[in-house]
């Protein structure tokens, strides 16, 4: 059963799969958007703490980004084309870091100490 799932989601394995990244990376192309910038840090506490750890160049060109897709989504434009294909949408910043996060934080659990932080909705 494991590696149906597997199979389902790997591109490079599944047609399917793979065409659904490139849908997603022609819409995240038209914004300037990378997937790591959907993550939610009010939706899960270990994203934010992640981008805290960020150094603040790479956070600040984060806000920067999805300023700009604000924008450009209030005034029902793209970006330009020549940006467009200068754009890398799957080019992760954060997914290292919140592995060491959700790493550190089953390692705490693990010892039975105490959640630095609880986990709950705003």
């Amino acid at each position: 059963m494991e590696s149906l799932m597997k199979w389902l989601v790997d591109p490079k394995k599944n047609w399917f799969a793979r065409q659904h990244m490139k849908t997603i990376s022609t819409r995240l192309r038209k914004y300037g958007l990378r997937y790591d910038d959907l993550y939610d840090p009010k939706y899960d506490l270990d994203i934010k703490e992640a981008l805290n750890r960020l150094p603040r160049e790479i956070v600040d060109a984060r806000h920067q980004r999805l300023k700009r897709a604000i924008d450009l989504s209030m005034k029902h434009e793209y970006l330009a084309e020549d940006l467009q294909a200068m754009q890398t949408p799957f080019r992760s910043y954060l997914q290292e870091m919140l592995a060491l996060v959700k790493r550190e934080n089953a390692e705490r659990e693990a010892l039975g100490a105490l959640p630095l932080y609880q986990r709950t909705l705003p």
